[in-house]
């Protein structure tokens, strides 16, 4: 990978000296970042999901707060309230946890659709309304959701629309044993999070989300390749709810972002191909008969990239 100065570069290289082994996971949860989207981790318990999302509040200089989502969590628990301040005789309203530059959902299907559905507004749109009143939320606004899909019991699947939300689904999966063994030795005498500094602020972030859109080239032949990709996932035998043109943004955004971060100033279609997975799986809802065969949004999406014609960039052949 290509060395690079830039902002969204030093947070990666931060990153890894906490987590050890998932370069790629680090750089797609950045360019996520990036890209202005936000992140769903889905993995099994000890896999470093809460860690990683540490480890990228602590090496960006914004706010950050934890919520730890269980059954009896509210909406105002998230969003604030209005509380009648006697002296004034007015209204005051007290902002929630939303209000954050990184917010960290912990277990976020552990909490009931109702509390889900109040982070749908500020996902999408970056505002809370309470009483009437919209509140913008701060620049920027990145929500880092983690889930423990094998867990059965008192929890409830995120709907559609919520996952719609979540620019890519990520996981760790377990170490390598030689990884373990370096996370191990690593930890002997202190854990390598507690030396870990901010080395990039909210306003380069910024600048850099709106450098990129404007460096990186995405040719019309790929614009309409992503295009073509996610329309097949409509039009899959197997799916009975396909992605959305919110993925098709998404899966080009993301594509910019990652190249960016490779130091690239241009899109390829192999760059779409393996990027195409994180943005879509999560959004595919198979039909039934096709889940109880074995089927997977995996193996759908695996095979609409082989299916789907690949285009040649004139700036790269692919």
């Amino acid at each position: 990978m290509v060395a690079s100065p830039n902002a969204a570069r030093r947070l990666v290289d931060n990153i890894r000296q906490v987590i050890v082994g998932k370069d790629e996971t680090i750089v797609r949860l950045v360019a996520a970042l990036l890209a202005n989207g936000h992140v769903l981790l889905e993995d099994v318990p000890g896999t470093g999901k809460t860690l990683l999302a540490r480890a990228l509040a602590r090496s960006l200089d914004v706010s950050f707060r934890r919520i730890q989502f269980t059954p009896d969590l509210l909406p105002s628990d998230l969003t604030g309230v209005a509380i009648f301040n006697q002296k004034t005789a007015e209204f005051e309203f007290r902002a929630g946890p939303l209000f954050a530059g990184i917010l960290l959902a912990d277990e976020l299907n552990r909490a009931t659709p109702r509390t889900q559905s109040a982070l749908l507004e500020a996902m999408e749109e970056r505002t809370v309304s309470v009483d009437g009143t919209t509140h913008p939320l701060p620049a920027p606004f990145f929500v880092l959701a983690t889930q423990n899909p094998i867990e059965q019991q008192g929890v409830y699947e995120l709907p559609e629309a919520q996952l719609d939300r979540f620019l890519v689904r990520l996981g760790l999966g377990y170490a390598t044993r030689e990884e373990e063994r370096r996370i191990v030795e690593a930890q002997r005498l202190r854990h390598p999070f507690d030396d870990l500094a901010p080395v990039a602020t909210g306003a380069e972030l910024f600048a850099e989300q709106q450098r990129l859109r404007e460096t990186i080239e995405v040719e019309p032949n790929i614009s309409d390749y992503i295009v073509r990709v996610v329309a097949a996932t409509r039009e899959h035998h197997d799916v009975v709810l396909g992605a959305s043109p919110r993925a098709s943004l998404a899966l080009y955004r993301l594509s910019q972002a990652h190249a960016w971060l490779d130091g690239e100033t241009f899109v390829t279609p192999d760059r779409v191909k393996n990027l195409a997975p994180s943005v879509l799986c999560h959004r595919l809802v198979l039909k039934p008969q096709s889940r109880l065969a074995g089927t997977t949004p995996a193996q759908v999406v695996a095979a609409i990239l082989r299916a789907v014609d690949v285009p040649v960039s004139r700036l790269r052949g692919a």
